[in-house]
C-alpha cells in the first residue's frame, strides 16, 4: 500500500511531466454561459398599426403586452445576443445600428434581432421623414439596450439540448390550380390539408448546471395573423399565448423565446378572424396548441455539457438587384394605392431615386459545433426552411426569418414564375433567386465555421 506522502510525490511528478511535454490539462473545463432578460415595449400611445393596407385607424389600447426578449450567449471567448421582438418587423437600419452600438458597449459584438411578425403591433419604417424616430420606438430602443445589459450581467454556466416535435396550426395559403395559375387561400377554418407545410417544432433548451431551465427557444413557421384589420389593440397574437403556455408548462423560472421561421406562404388556420367572431378564442387555441407541443418537447430534452464548447458567428452582406424597373414600380404603386402605400415615406420617395440594388444580411450561428442557425431579413417561403434543414451539415438546425433587416417576401424561383401574393406582387421586389442564394450563403457560413471550407487549395496547405 502506497503512503500518502508517496502519492503526493507521484502526482507532482505527473503534473511536471505533463507541463514539460506541453499537454497540461486545464484545471477547469470551458463553460458555455447564457443570460436572459425580458422587457415590455408596448407603446403607451395610439400608434399606426403594422400591416393591412385597409386599416387606417390607430391603436386604441392593449389586448396583451408586446415584449422584447433577450438571450446573451458566451463561449470560447466569444459573445453574442439573440433578441426577439413582438413586432411586425425589426427596427430600421438607424435604430438597429443604435442597438448594435449598445450591445458593443456591453462587450457583445454580434447581434441577431428578429421579429415575430405580429400584425397587431405598431408600424415601423426603414426611414422616417427628416430622421424623426417616433418616441415609442426611442423608448423601446432604450429598454432593449437595458435588457441587453441585464442579460450580460447575469451570465451563468449552462448546458444545451435540442428536440423536435410536430404540430399543425396553419396551412399553405397558395393554391395552385390545374392550369398553373395561383388562387390565394386566405382562411382555412375547416383545416383542409395543403402543401408545402413544415410542421416541425424546433426546440433548444438551456439549463443551469443544477438542472433548472433558464431559456426555451421555439422555432416554427406560421404568420401571426389571427387578428385582422378590424383589430385596433396591440397584441403579440398567438406567439404571446405560446410563450406563456411554455413557461407555465415547465417547472421553474424560465424565459421562452420564439423564432419565426420561413412563414412567407404559411397562414394560421384562423387567419384574420374578426374580433366579433371569436378572434381571441382562436388566437388562444393556436398559441396553446403550439405551446403545448413545444413544452412537451422541452420536457423530454436532456441537456448535456460538451467538451467542444464554442459559439461561432458570421454575417455576410449580399447585393441584389431590384426585381422591377424602379421608376415604373414607384409610379405603379402610387397609381394603384395612392400616397399611403409609402406611409410617411411618400415625401422621401418623391424627391429621391428608387435604388436599383439592395444589400441584404445573412447570418450564420454555430453552437458547440453541432447546433446551427441561419437567418434571412424578410419573409422567405417555407421551402427555404425545409431545404436548409435537409442540406445543413449538422443535425440540429434552426431557421430564422425577419432578422437584421426587412425586405418583404422571398419566393422560390418556381413560385415567382407562378405568381400570386408574395411571389410576383408589389411586396416582392428583391430579384428572383434571392432566397436560393441566401440559403446557399447560410450553408457556406456553417461549412466555413466547421473548417470544411478553407481559403487555400489542398495542394498549397501546410
Amino acid at each position: 500500500m502506497t503512503s500518502q506522502p508517496a502519492l503526493g510525490r507521484i502526482r507532482r511528478l505527473a503534473v511536471l511531466a505533463l507541463m514539460a511535454t506541453g499537454f497540461m490539462l486545464p484545471l477547469r473545463a470551458a463553460q458555455f454561459k447564457a443570460g436572459v432578460a425580458r422587457v415590455d415595449i408596448t407603446p403607451a400611445t395610439p400608434e399606426p398599426l403594422y400591416g393591412y393596407m385597409n386599416r387606417t385607424a390607430r391603436a386604441t389600447g392593449t389586448l396583451d403586452p408586446l415584449f422584447a426578449r433577450v438571450l446573451v450567449l458566451e463561449a470560447g471567448g466569444k459573445r453574442l445576443a439573440l433578441v426577439t421582438l413582438d413586432l411586425g418587423r425589426v427596427f430600421g437600419a438607424v435604430s438597429l445600428e443604435r442597438l448594435r452600438d449598445a450591445a458593443r458597449k456591453q462587450g457583445i459584438p454580434h447581434l441577431i434581432m428578429t421579429a415575430s411578425h405580429t400584425h397587431a403591433g405598431p408600424n415601423i419604417l426603414d426611414e422616417y421623414p427628416h430622421g424623426r424616430i417616433p418616441e415609442w420606438e426611442k423608448q423601446a430602443l432604450e429598454k432593449v439596450a437595458a435588457a441587453l445589459a441585464e442579460a450580460r450581467e447575469h451570465l451563468v454556466s449552462v448546458r444545451l439540448g435540442t428536440g423536435y416535435g410536430v404540430t399543425y396550426i396553419g396551412y399553405n395559403r397558395r393554391r395552385i390550380n390545374p392550369d398553373g395559375s395561383v388562387t390565394m387561400f386566405w382562411r382555412n377554418d375547416t383545416k383542409v390539408s395543403t402543401a408545402p407545410v413544415d410542421p416541425t417544432v424546433g426546440v433548444l433548451r438551456l439549463d443551469t448546471l443544477d438542472g433548472n431551465p433558464l431559456a426555451i427557444l421555439v422555432n416554427y413557421a406560421c404568420h401571426p395573423v389571427i387578428f385582422g384589420p378590424d383589430n385596433l389593440e396591440y397584441s403579440a397574437d398567438y406567439v404571446g399565448v405560446m410563450c406563456k403556455t411554455v413557461e407555465a408548462g415547465i417547472a421553474g423560472r424560465l424565459l421562452c423565446l420564439f423564432f419565426q421561421g420561413a412563414d412567407g406562404d404559411i397562414n394560421p388556420y384562423y387567419a384574420t378572424t374578426p374580433r366579433a367572431e371569436g378572434a381571441v378564442t382562436r388566437r388562444d387555441w393556436t398559441g396553446q396548441h403550439l405551446g403545448e407541443e413545444a413544452a412537451r418537447v422541452a420536457k423530454s430534452i436532456k441537456t448535456q455539457a460538451t467538451a467542444d464548447v464554442s459559439c461561432d458567428f458570421a454575417e455576410e452582406e449580399l447585393t441584389f438587384q431590384v426585381r422591377w424597373d424602379p421608376e415604373r414600380f414607384r409610379a405603379g404603386l402610387l397609381q394603384s394605392y395612392g400616397p399611403r402605400v409609402f406611409e410617411d415615406h411618400a415625401e422621401l420617395l418623391q424627391n429621391e431615386p428608387v435604388p436599383h440594388q439592395l444589400n441584404l444580411s445573412v447570418t450564420g450561428l454555430l453552437l458547440n459545433r453541432r447546433i446551427a442557425f441561419m437567418s434571412m431579413p424578410g419573409e422567405p417561403f417555407v421551402q427555404f426552411q425545409m431545404n436548409w434543414r435537409d442540406r445543413c451539415p449538422v443535425r440540429d438546425c434552426f431557421f430564422i426569418g425577419y432578422a437584421n433587416g426587412y425586405f418583404d417576401y422571398f419566393p422560390t424561383l418556381q413560385a415567382a414564375t407562378q405568381g400570386g401574393y408574395g411571389a410576383a406582387d408589389s411586396n416582392t421586389y428583391v430579384e428572383v433567386g434571392a432566397g436560393e442564394r441566401m440559403v446557399d450563403a447560410g450553408l457556406t457560413l456553417i461549412y466555413r465555421m466547421l473548417g470544411q471550407l478553407t481559403s487555400l487549395p489542398e495542394n498549397t496547405r501546410k
